[in-house]
């Protein structure tokens, strides 16, 4: 079994669907203490945002929040798939839901610095 290390690794953006508040300005800077995952994200069109997440084996279940540069508080949960690209960089694939009344869903891809 692959074990993932997400311990001060920084993270972009590869591609977002529409509905998504990030963008490739935005920037993921995370931490990990054993199967505890965080991140805090800014840039782009986010003021400040938080992940908090559950790895295992292959997967981060993730609940997220962030405030938007329109001041708009948003909230969401997402499914990560994790890989490694041939030169071992952590890629991270979404299935993410927003928690607001639309419930809007989307895909979104990441990848390590």
């Amino acid at each position: 079994m692959q074990q993932f290390d997400f311990n001060n690794k920084t993270f972009s953006l590869i591609e977002n669907s529409e509905k998504g508040k990030v963008n490739s300005d935005t920037i993921f800077k995370y931490k990990q203490d054993g199967n505890i995952v965080t991140a805090d994200y800014y840039g782009g069109s986010v003021k400040y945002g938080k992940i908090i997440a559950h790895l295992k084996d292959n997967e981060l279940d993730m609940l997220y929040q962030c405030i938007t540069t329109d001041n708009e508080l948003k909230a969401g949960k997402a499914i990560a798939k994790i890989s490694l690209t041939e030169d071992h960089k952590i890629k991270l694939a979404l299935n993410w839901q927003w928690l607001n009344k639309e419930q809007e869903t989307g895909v979104s891809e990441y990848i390590e610095n």
